[in-house]
């Protein structure tokens, strides 16, 4: 590992706004106010990456509590980081994995998801690993409470198409769904965030897919 990833590791420890593995299990069922001393919804970014999305959904919505999560530290320092400098007090990051959700929020206690540009896993292989793969959908079905929303956003076809099937075929409720988000009437404030990878996707004119749902 090299050095500035090792520099970053070690300032996320001291970050008041980043839970780190085990210490996060111990505000299961309590988040908003352990974390956020509030009562406000709990809205989760997975496979957050640098952040981007959640401190600016944080922004735009100051009455609600946001999260990213994802296993790699150095890039959720950025975030984090960001959300210190800018005094947003709304912001909160959690470092693991993703398939160990349930051992960090209880039941009903997340209002939202955002699953933004995910690694796709494409190959027939690693099915399991994609964040709309069934297993992780019941997870999702779990934390949220009734009504609760399941954003994607993602350059991949393959996974748009994917989970697009696997709505379908577990009954989910599609709320919203297109293949070139930029060039709809779905484009608003919130979805026109733009994280780093998905600059780069546009700037090679790469369609943007994205998908809204929920399990009732």
């Amino acid at each position: 590992m090299g050095k500035d990833k090792l520099r970053r590791f070690a300032e996320i420890a001291t970050f008041q706004n980043v839970k780190q593995l085990d210490e996060g299990k111990v505000l299961k069922g309590n988040w908003n106010i352990s974390q956020f001393n509030n009562k406000n919804p709990v809205i989760l970014e997975l496979a957050c990456g640098k952040g981007e999305y959640t401190v600016n959904l944080a922004k735009l919505f100051p009455n609600k509590n946001f999260i990213g999560i994802d296993y790699k530290g150095n890039r959720i320092w950025r975030g984090a980081k960001t959300a210190i400098e800018e005094n947003i007090p709304n912001v909160a990051f959690l470092r693991i994995q993703i398939e160990n959700l349930l051992d960090y929020f209880d039941e009903n206690e997340v209002s939202e998801i955002w699953i933004t540009f995910p690694d796709p896993q494409p190959q027939d292989s690693r099915e399991k690993k994609r964040l709309t793969f069934p297993k992780f959908l019941q997870r999702y079905k779990t934390l949220l409470v009734e009504g609760g929303i399941v954003h994607l956003k993602t350059d991949n076809d393959q996974l748009h198409a994917y989970t697009l099937e696997k709505i379908e075929e577990l009954g989910l409720n599609l709320k919203v769904r297109t293949e070139d988000l930029y060039n709809s009437e779905f484009a608003d404030e919130v979805l026109s965030i733009k994280t780093y990878y998905e600059k780069k996707y546009l700037a090679r004119d790469k369609n943007i897919n994205y998908l809204k749902f929920s399990f009732d």
